[in-house]
């Protein structure tokens, strides 16, 4: 049988780097792609290829499909890891950063999609796509209030897309993580503290403290790369995977709890401290 490809962005650093590393492992081709592939500290492998590709510029999408194609000669399973977060009250967000914000969760994740399943169909190969959405995909916490409207548009857009693309022998399944211990806050995070009015600063702060030591309990990254991987070889009609502990106890609690008893744990939990 011959050795299976999986495209996923986002493989410089976190999920996507270590999602890389466990493919790898298995004995698949990988092809590990981010906008600076020369930056890249994945070591050297024959069946490893790093590769730019910047998912908002469809030219660099294609030109990326290509040289892994040559490489490869198919690629079977393509994870849309790629992301940018922005967190923070909503009137502080600048035009910008909610369009950035759009543009590579949603837009730039769906010109991915869109350029796989054409290769496929014409081709009549089959393939898995796999959008990494997030436990936020699912149930919303304060301040995220962008960052989770693009993950819930990814969820919609996933579910409704795995009905189209059954019939042409393409599976289309989500991998929602809940909390993961990466640089992701840093790097690939921005936010909209600074320009929010002074009105929300003071319970802002102490929000942050509280989702901070949160974040620093969750799971590893390796979790959601096994969840990747179980995914990506799977033969079920599975949809929704879900990743990480918490995610699976979150989940579950917004299940069978009443809403107005679920919003109430959530803020007993982000404000704790503050007086609201």
């Amino acid at each position: 049988m011959s050795t299976k490809t999986v495209l996923i962005t986002g493989s410089s650093t976190g999920i996507g780097k270590v999602t890389a590393l466990y493919f790898l492992e298995k004995g698949w081709n990988v092809a590990a792609t981010m906008r600076t592939p020369e930056k890249s500290d994945l070591g050297s492998n024959s069946r490893l290829l790093a590769v730019a590709l910047d998912v908002t510029k469809e030219e660099s999408i294609k030109s990326a499909w290509a040289e892994i194609t040559r490489k490869f000669g198919k690629i079977d399973v393509v994870v849309n890891n790629a992301g940018y977060g922005l967190t923070g009250p909503f009137e502080g967000a600048t035009t910008e950063q909610i369009k950035r914000q759009f543009d590579t969760n949603v837009f730039g994740l769906m010109a991915l999609c869109k350029e796989a399943i054409s290769v496929w169909r014409t081709k009549k190969e089959k393939g898995i796509l796999i959008n990494i959405t997030s436990v936020g995909g699912r149930v919303t916490f304060p301040y995220y209030s962008l960052y989770h409207s693009t993950k819930w548009a990814v969820e919609g857009f996933t579910e409704s897309l795995n009905y189209e693309v059954a019939p042409l022998g393409i599976k289309v399944k989500l991998v929602e993580p809940g909390a993961i211990r990466t640089d992701f806050g840093g790097r690939s995070a921005d936010h909209t503290d600074e320009n929010a009015p002074r009105e929300y600063q003071s319970i802002l702060k102490i929000a942050r403290d509280n989702i901070k030591k949160a974040v620093e309990r969750s799971s590893e990254p390796i979790e959601v790369a096994k969840v990747i991987f179980q995914a990506a070889t799977s033969n079920s009609s599975q949809l929704r995977y879900k990743a990480g502990s918490d995610a699976k106890l979150i989940l579950a609690l917004r299940k069978l709890v009443p809403e107005n008893l679920f919003f109430s744990i959530i803020k007993s939990q982000v404000f704790k401290g503050a007086e609201i």
